[in-house]
């Protein structure tokens, strides 16, 4: 056809081309019909956005150092709907007004967009909420696992592939419990923690007087022995030299790092002082609300740790960000997770692609904070139950976006009245 010098507006008058496509045509119809009826991921459109608000009572309140015992379980969560029927979940804290934020603002930009679009999207879900961290890390969630079931990849795989397909827990457990003594409460569930697989265990401290306190993590230790890792929060308890005096009686039983012990203010005023005091890491982070937060905190090295949290700080984006900001400064990323079986997920896909500390052979790797406690948003969620220790490690979901699927009757049994 070069030789005769025939153009392809020359075939089509022919209609040689024609007989050529007709040929074509004849041995191909059946994957082109395919392609032509299922619409391209491409073309998806945001066809409804929604919020539940989750609650359950506890048979025993639990909590922290400060304030009440908490009596109940809450989560909020999100669910974004497509034209194609493909869904995505998200997950917060509802805390000042974080529902009313997406049922009102954020709702009402998504409608009718393509969530493939992340670079569109991104900025504005930022400007229509004036910065509420919370709103836009429930949406940036559902956002991630829509867009990984419609390309048919786990999020780690938007960014990249993962770096480990394992991840070791640490139980965040032994909660002050309303009626019971932590005395009588700690060790016991200590041991109990190990033998179900645990090599690593979150104990919380500051409720009581320094001397009591100092005794029950003396007795953790001595009965789960030197090779299970421990770590405690002082939820804001202390004072600076308080916790200078805590610390390093914290450091004589090996303790792996102290979780926030003095009040964070808006800017975690005072970490810097207390990181370069004691030996033992510190580590915080969990109230960040952005990239902007993290910044200072991570230049000034308040933490030796930082503790962003996926559903709080503007969703698995914002929390990739945050961690790779502190490798530059050496500072460990170990992301805080506290709430349902979602928020589970969506960290462990951060952890899946978070590099070793070093590039040594053997480098500390980042670890999952693991609720133990009552909660069934975490047990009964899901269809599956993907969250099972082997080994001291917990498997990383590999399906679609998260990895998991929710079992929307648990979440019509548990809705806030």
């Amino acid at each position: 056809m070069a030789q005769s010098g025939l153009t392809r507006r020359d075939l089509l008058k022919t209609g040689m081309l024609g007989s050529f496509g007709a040929a074509a045509a004849g041995m191909m119809a059946s994957p082109l019909a395919a392609q032509k009826a299922e619409p391209k991921p491409s073309s998806l459109k945001i066809t409804k956005v929604e919020t539940f608000a989750l609650t359950h009572k506890l048979p025993r309140a639990i909590g922290v150092s400060v304030g009440q015992l908490g009596p109940t379980r809450d989560v909020l969560l999100c669910k974004i709907s497509t034209d194609s029927g493909i869904v995505g979940w998200g997950e917060t804290a509802d805390v000042g007004g974080t529902r009313g934020t997406i049922e009102d603002h954020l709702k009402a930009m998504l409608l009718g967009k393509n969530p493939l679009e992340h670079r569109k999207l991104w900025p504005q879900l930022w400007g229509e909420n004036f910065g509420d961290g919370r709103a836009v890390a429930c949406v940036d969630i559902a956002l991630h696992d829509l867009r990984g079931k419609a390309l048919g990849l786990p999020i780690s795989d938007l960014y990249g592939g993962r770096v480990r397909d394992k991840i070791m827990p640490y139980a965040a457990a032994m909660n002050y419990t309303e009626g019971v003594r932590a005395e009588d409460q700690f060790p016991p569930e200590s041991a109990a923690l190990v033998k179900a697989g645990f090599r690593a265990m979150k104990i919380r401290t500051g409720r009581y007087e320094m001397k009591r306190d100092l005794a029950i993590l003396a007795k953790i230790r001595e009965t789960v022995g030197p090779d299970i890792r421990l770590l405690t929060d002082g939820n804001a308890a202390f004072t600076i030299p308080q916790a200078v005096k805590f610390g390093k009686e914290l450091e004589k039983l090996d303790f792996y790092c102290w979780e926030e012990p003095i009040p964070q203010g808006l800017n975690y005023e005072g970490y810097a002082e207390l990181t370069h005091t004691l030996d033992i890491a510190i580590s915080g982070g969990e109230a960040l609300d952005s990239r902007v937060a993290a910044r200072d905190l991570i230049v000034k090295r308040a933490f030796d740790i930082i503790q962003p949290d996926a559903t709080l700080c503007g969703g698995i984006a914002e929390c990739l960000f945050i961690a790779e900001m502190a490798k530059l400064y050496s500072v460990q990323c170990v992301p805080h997770c506290w709430g349902s079986a979602l928020a589970i997920a969506s960290t462990m896909q951060v952890l899946s692609l978070l590099p070793p500390y070093t590039m040594g052979a053997s480098s500390d790797e980042p670890m999952l904070e693991f609720d133990t406690y009552e909660n069934p948003f975490r047990t009964e969620l899901l269809t599956t139950k993907p969250f099972q220790i082997v080994d001291g490690h917990m498997t990383i979901p590999t399906g679609p976006g998260l990895g998991v699927e929710v079992n929307e009757e648990v979440i019509k049994k548990y809705l806030k009245k």
